[in-house]
Parts: structure tokens; sequence; C-alpha cells
């Protein structure tokens, strides 16, 4: 058999071997690592001398807005955790959804060839639709959409529930307001640029 050599980076190798591909993954671990530095001590989260009914809807939604800024990540954690646990006690779910992240691993991170599949060999843009595609199927037409939006709604309800209970420290408001949001650790995190709260 005669091996092609020569193919442009985008066909003849896999994205985990291109310099984009790599650096891609770089910064994902290093937002990783950025975040988890972020997590606040889980003490710190549960004691109970902080917790105290709100007065109104308007003044839980403040607690809220304020907790999900402090504790993003370990909310981001709980969640994680939660929707793994689901996972786990539905092993056919979670069989179907090994199954689709291991074809996504292998066609954009250990792929090194083009793909052929039925004498005929795909493009890039080809292979995105057809997982696209498949993804969505497996995700709308089998258990693992409802397990995993259950999943969520149950990891969103418990932290939200926290957050509305537990009474914010005046120590961290101000940092609140500079922070910007629950998922802003994945752009500073990719910076590598440690964020400064203006107080």
């Amino acid at each position: 058999m005669k091996m092609e050599t020569g193919l442009p980076v985008s066909q003849g190798t896999g994205v985990a071997s291109t310099p984009a591909g790599r650096a891609f993954m770089s910064r994902g671990r290093e937002a990783v690592r950025f975040a988890l530095a972020q997590k606040r001590p889980w003490g710190e989260m549960v004691d109970r001398s902080s917790f105290a009914k709100p007065e109104s809807l308007g003044d839980a939604t403040t607690r809220i807005r304020k907790n999900m800024s402090h504790f993003r990540i370990n909310y981001a954690i709980i969640i994680v955790d939660i929707v793994a646990l689901s996972l786990v006690l539905h092993p056919v779910s979670l069989f179907m959804l090994g199954l689709v992240l291991a074809a996504w691993t292998y066609l954009y991170l250990v792929r090194t060839e083009p793909l052929v599949a039925f004498g005929r060999t795909f493009s890039e843009r080809e292979i995105l639709v057809i997982m696209g595609v498949l993804s969505i199927v497996v995700v709308l037409m089998t258990s693992v959409g409802y397990i995993l939006m259950s999943a969520l709604l149950v990891g969103f309800l418990i932290t939200a529930a926290h957050g509305a209970f537990r009474v914010p420290d005046d120590l961290f408001l101000d940092d609140q307001e500079a922070s910007g949001g629950f998922l802003s650790f994945l752009g500073s995190g990719a910076t590598g640029v440690p964020m400064v709260s203006h107080v």
C-alpha cells in the first residue's frame, strides 16, 4: 500500500497534532487550572452561621447573583458532579454518551490521516456536520438528553437555593461587581491574567 505524503495540515493530520490544536488544548488546560485556583474553601460555603431566610424575592435574587459570582467555581463543580452521578446511575446513557465523545475524540484529537469510508474521502466540514447530526440524534432520541437536562436542572436548583439562603459577606461584594459573572474564569484563564478586584 502506498502512503501519500505532502498532504496539507488540514487534511493529513488531526487537530491535536497541529500548532493550532496544541495551542487550543494548552489554553484549555491553563483555563481549567486557573479556574480551580479560584475555588473558594468549602467550609466558607457551608458555614451555618451565614445562612438566613431571604426577606423577599428581590433579596433572594440579589443574594443569588452575588453568591453565584463569589462561589462560581464551587457551583460549577457541584453541577458537574451531579451530572456525572446521574450518568453513572444510568449506565446505558453513559455508554451512549461515551461512544459519541469517543468518536469526537478520535476524529478531532487522535486521527492523523484523512477519513476514508465507503471508498470516499470526507472533508473536515462533512465530518463536523455528520458528527453534529449524530450527536443531536443521540441526545434527543435516547434518554441521554433527558438525563442531562434533569441533572443540570437539579444542579442549578441546588446552587440557586444555596445562593438564596446564604447571606453574602460584605467583604466580597466589591470584587463581585468586577468579576464579570458565572463563567468569567474561561476568558481570564485563557489569557493567563488573573482578575483584579477594584476596591
